[in-house]
This record gives C-alpha cells, sequence and structure tokens, in this order.
C-alpha cells in the first residue's frame, strides 16, 4: 500500500457499489490476504511432569509463554494465526491434546503466521475509512489448505506446489497445520520463454500446443503437430 487516498477510495466506490446493488450496509470485514509479506515461525515449548498428570494450566502456560516469546522477539510482526502443530508425549506423538495422560515429559509445537504491523495498521485505516471494522485476517494459502484437507481427510500432511504465470509458491501443511510457505518471482511464463529461445515459435502458439497435446514419456517420439500452430 503506496496510496493510502487512492486505495481508500477504490474499496469505497467498490463497497458502495455493493452494498446499494444488495441493499445493505456493511458494518465490520474479514480479510482474505495473499501477496502481503509474512512471517512463519515454528516452536516448541516443554513441560517436564516427572510421572504426573498433564493438566489444562501446563498447556496454557505453554501457550502463553511461546506467544509471549513471540510477541517479544517480532516487535515488527502480528499475529495472525497460531496452529497447533504437534504433540509429543514422552517423545511419542499424540493425535490429540493429551490432557488427563500421565508421562516424564511433554512437548507442544506451535506454528506463528504473521504479517508486518505496519502492513496490519494500515489495512485497519483503510477500513475505517470506508466506516468499517476489521475483525479478522485470514491467509488465502490456509484457506486453500484447509479446503484439500476437507475434501481429502486423509491427507493432513502435505506439500501444495502453485505454478502461476508469473509467480510459484511451495506450502507445507503437517497434521492440518500451516508449517511452511515460500514464494518465487517466477512461474510458468520461464518454461514459455525457454521454449519460445530454443522452437522460435510465439508465446501464444507454445500455450496452444501445450494445451492441446499431452507429452508423456509413453507418447512422446509418437507427438506430431499439426501445421496450423506454426503461424
Amino acid at each position: 500500500i503506496s496510496n493510502f487516498d487512492l486505495i481508500s477510495e477504490i474499496f469505497k466506490n467498490n463497497i458502495y457499489s455493493i452494498e446499494k446493488k444488495i441493499d445493505f450496509t456493511f458494518k465490520e470485514a474479514i480479510i482474505l490476504i495473499d501477496n502481503l509479506e509474512h512471517t512463519l515461525i515454528n516452536l516448541t515449548g516443554y513441560k517436564k511432569l516427572n510421572g504426573s498428570q498433564l493438566s489444562k494450566d501446563n498447556v496454557t502456560y505453554l501457550l502463553n509463554s511461546l506467544k509471549l516469546l513471540i510477541n517479544e522477539n517480532e516487535k515488527n510482526n502480528t499475529i495472525l494465526h497460531i496452529f497447533n502443530s504437534k504433540y509429543l508425549l514422552d517423545k511419542k506423538e499424540i493425535e490429540n491434546l493429551p490432557i488427563g495422560l500421565f508421562g516424564n515429559f511433554y512437548s507442544h509445537e506451535l506454528s506463528f503466521f504473521m504479517i508486518n504491523t505496519n502492513d496490519h495498521k494500515n489495512l485497519n485505516n483503510i477500513l475505517n475509512n470506508c466506516n468499517l471494522k476489521l475483525k479478522k485476517i485470514i491467509s488465502k494459502n490456509f484457506v486453500d489448505g484447509a479446503n484439500f484437507i476437507n475434501e481429502n481427510k486423509e491427507n493432513e500432511t502435505f506439500l501444495k506446489i502453485n505454478i502461476n504465470d508469473k509467480n510459484s509458491s511451495l506450502i507445507f501443511f503437517e497434521n492440518s497445520s500451516l508449517k511452511f510457505i515460500k514464494d518465487f518471482i517466477f512461474g510458468f511464463e520461464i518454461i514459455l520463454k525457454d521454449i519460445s529461445k530454443i522452437t522460435n515459435l510465439e508465446i501464444e502458439n507454445i500455450k496452444n500446443i501445450l494445451n492441446d497435446y499431452d507429452f508423456n514419456a509413453e507418447n512422446l517420439d509418437k507427438v506430431i503437430i499439426e501445421k496450423k500452430y506454426f503461424k
């Protein structure tokens, strides 16, 4: 966000247009972010039990300690999401929070998803300028992953690779928790340019060929491209 007045005006005009169309006045908003810079940190807290029972207070203390550690060391970032990543009791991974179980050593891993605090303030101010309250900011990467898990119940741990025209990303989920994101400033376009250099074909022609033909290993030697593609 480099021009507050311009962005605010765009928001206002679009919101007013929607409100007028559906005859409804919005009071709050949930923002789904896709391209803001973010930070994702994984931390693990530990508790010696010495044969005693794990209590809710033990878990609450660990969670608050890790959150405090993040707030003290990431002063330029604001936490958007906190995910329970992993529970270990005596080095054995437990599927659910093991409150009430006995053991000697408990560890609890959390994932913290954050954005820059100034970005958070700017979004808040823009919505305030539109008479809207910012209810929540959600990462689109998390929503995409959650939707995938809902459709594939058996795949709670997976690596998702997104390749767009001009950018790409790696997204890693473990036990339904967002653990890692890496964005790249290149995408499918760089492959098209390489093919264009080798074949001297126009980009649009290459897109048409790739869309219409199946270049798998089994039939690669048999593919004959029709004359109409060579403009």
